[in-house]
């Protein structure tokens, strides 16, 4: 559902312009392009003050002459949109898209330069703008060699920035870098820094569709070169005729939580193109998963195999019980025996172990009324998994699976093809080639009515709003490197990811571990560096659609007054509030639920994490509906609580509240803190 209001503010053109400028809605942002330097640039300004300098625009071709010298701004249109549209599931129901836009074309002289447009929109909280090359004679093929866009940080000397490496072998999956700005040499989007005027930027990019990734290249001091992820042959990007890049994104904020509250992702995204996608459903599931991260289980045949029928029974009759409306089941087809990590050629996606009876639980669990998760592991080999794809998405809806867990496992360049010619080539998880590879797994998926969640993906631009089925991803470093990550996640990590990873989108972390102590205690053992009530806490932080308590049972039943908030806890919300903190320090969000299944829409959530830093945060409760009381059911680290050694002293209580109280949240190292305020 859309609602429009479309206001055309002004049609010109123009033969000769310098410089094009728009502001946002509320005036505080202002980006101008411009025609006076040598090549065509781009600046940036912030409440009066520049947060982007003038930075170069355009593209290098392989045959091609390049679009950047003697381009000349040779018309310009602008217009405003107010306008909501509704999510089918997320964060917030209605989501507001209120910018201003200005299409800046530039042209060259020479009959063989070309032309090509510039659209911004500017946001009360960033911009986005992305080119548009017509078709036009001479550029009816290209290959793009390199996009000459640049991202010039004003003030970088004394600049802060938080960020992974990019193109290592591990993808995204890296503990998260605090340093000075110019130590961020190649790193991955969303990129997040804050200057030295104290304003918080992060460079992303929105509606990544047929192009490579970009990462940025720190090529000299706080200017930022697009790097475009190529194809194994070496060319970026490959077209024919017209197209549209993806929207370079920069969201702008004086407070580090409003690069949180931000919709401009999204909103650069195209609506819904799947029709109804009321089989999309948000939930919680439980797995066969965590055992074989701690060596309980096994993926691969044998004694100590996990994905067996009687095994999964048991899972089922455990969600069932508790209320959780999945079980995932990794292992169950042929192909995890031997080194599967490096062979992905052996995997069959529609033949199963023979310890595994797939008809036979799709009717225990559709008596049960809980669902099997399916799970596709190709280890990178993509032609495998293309080959025997519409079999096995054929397969699993005869099975009545409606969410599919994909896995990617390869070294970061080691996506496995095989062209038509038989010849191996290996790509990048973010070249043009595996972009076009994930779309077509989840629009193929939408065929079968089945939802993807997809883990070493390429990383989220906000295309669950055109594709709704591709429900969350994995894309950072997840729970299970707490098993076996050595060193596992540090303190910092969740309140990190909220400010870096989690401006993207949602993220199947897997949170809810409660046995914190498998490898033992301490500082330097493999284990989640957490309180039990940051545990609870990451289901309010980490925002998914689809939520793991990822666990085994008999955690959860020798603790069952704080999985008490584990099966209270929603998925999908009407309202996201993120209320304070810092990049790296410490996050607290609000979400209310929607009305949904068992949720009456009534109830707000808080969840609230810390770093190794024990601290005190007093929350403001006027998120909550004024003039209705709400009964707090409140889950905080005890009184001697600290996550190395004493992570299981958790407090429970209940208390009365209204929108006109405070709450003081104590927090102890690496702790949190986890609330349902329970309409009365």
């Amino acid at each position: 559902m859309r609602i429009s209001a479309l206001l055309l503010l002004a049609f010109s053109s123009v033969s000769v312009a310098k410089t094009a400028s728009i502001a946002s809605p509320n005036g505080n942002i202002t980006i101008s392009l411009s025609d006076e330097l040598s090549t065509p640039s781009y600046s940036i300004n912030f409440k009066n003050k520049t947060v982007i300098d003038n930075s170069a625009l355009g593209f290098a071709f392989k045959q091609q002459a390049p679009f950047s010298e003697g381009f000349k701004i040779t018309n310009t249109q602008q217009q405003s949109v107010n306008s909501q549209w509704q999510q089918p599931w997320g964060e917030r129901t209605t989501v507001t898209d209120h910018h201003n836009e200005i299409a800046v074309t530039f042209s060259k002289a020479d009959p063989h330069g070309g032309t090509y447009t510039v659209r911004v929109r500017a946001f009360n909280n960033g911009v986005g703008f992305r080119y548009e090359v017509p078709a036009q004679a001479g550029f009816e093929n290209i290959a793009i060699t390199k996009e000459l866009t640049e991202f010039a940080i004003a003030g970088a000397d004394n600049a802060t920035a938080w960020w992974i490496p990019a193109r290592g072998w591990n993808r995204y999956e890296y503990v998260y870098n605090t340093t000075p700005l110019q130590d961020a040499a190649l790193v991955h989007t969303p990129f997040t820094f804050k200057n030295q005027d104290g304003v918080h930027l992060s460079i992303h990019e929105a509606a990544l569709v047929d192009y490579a990734g970009m990462v940025l290249n720190q090529r000299r001091p706080g200017v930022f070169q697009a790097d475009l992820t190529p194809w194994s042959d070496g060319i970026a990007v490959k077209k024919h005729g017209a197209f549209n890049t993806p929207w370079r994104t920069i969201q702008i904020a004086e407070k580090a939580v409003d690069l949180i509250n931000s919709d401009i992702i999204l909103n650069l995204n195209e609506p819904n193109k799947l029709g109804d996608v009321s089989w999309v459903k948000p939930g919680k599931y439980v797995g066969i998963w965590w055992g074989m991260h701690i060596n309980t289980h096994t993926w691969g045949s044998g004694e100590k195999h996990g994905a067996t029928t009687e095994h999964t029974k048991y899972y089922m009759d455990f969600a069932a019980e508790y209320g959780f409306d999945g079980v995932l089941v990794e292992g169950w087809n042929t192909g995890w025996d031997g080194d599967w990590f490096f062979n992905g050629d052996v995997f069959s996606f529609t033949q199963a172990y023979d310890d595994f009876d797939i008809d036979a639980l799709a009717k225990y669990g559709k008596q049960h009324g809980v669902q099997l998760i399916g799970h596709h592991e190709t280890s990178g080999n993509v032609t495998n998994y293309r080959n025997q794809m519409a079999d096995a998405f054929a397969l699993y809806e005869k099975s009545n699976v409606s969410q599919v867990k994909t896995g990617y496992v390869a070294d970061g360049g080691n996506i496995k093809r095989i062209d038509q010619q038989g010849i191996a080539r290996h790509e990048w998880h973010d070249s043009q080639f595996m972009v076009n590879e994930y779309l077509y797994n989840v629009t193929l998926a939408a065929k079968h009515k089945i939802s993807i969640n997809t883990h070493e993906p390429i990383k989220d631009t906000g295309l669950r709003r055109t594709y709704p089925n591709w429900i969350t991803r994995e894309g950072a470093r997840g729970q299970e490197f707490n098993a076996w990550g050595t060193p596992p996640n540090p303190p910092e990590h969740i309140a990190m990811l909220a400010f870096t990873r989690m401006l993207a989108g949602p993220m199947d972390f897997t949170p809810g571990i409660f046995d914190l102590s498998f490898n033992g205690l301490g500082a330097e053992t493999n284990r989640p560096q957490t309180t039990l009530a940051k545990q609870l806490a990451l289901y309010v932080v980490l925002y998914s659609p689809i939520q793991m308590a990822a666990d085994l049972p008999k955690n959860y039943l020798a603790k069952p007054d704080a999985f008490q908030f584990i099966q209270d806890v929603p998925t999908d919300w009407q309202q996201s509030i993120a209320l304070d903190g810092e990049v790296g320090d410490f996050i607290v969000f609000a979400r209310k639920e929607r009305k949904r299944d068992k949720y009456t829409g009534n109830d707000w959530y808080l969840g609230a994490v810390t770093d190794e830093h024990a601290r005190t945060i007093e929350v403001k409760l006027d998120f909550l509906e004024p003039g209705k009381q709400f009964e707090a059911h409140i889950y905080q680290d005890g009184k001697h609580a600290e996550w190395k050694n004493k992570p299981y002293d958790l407090n429970i209580e209940k208390r009365l509240v209204t929108a006109n109280d405070k709450l003081t949240l104590k927090l102890a190292t690496s702790g949190g803190t986890a609330i349902r305020f329970k309409a009365i």
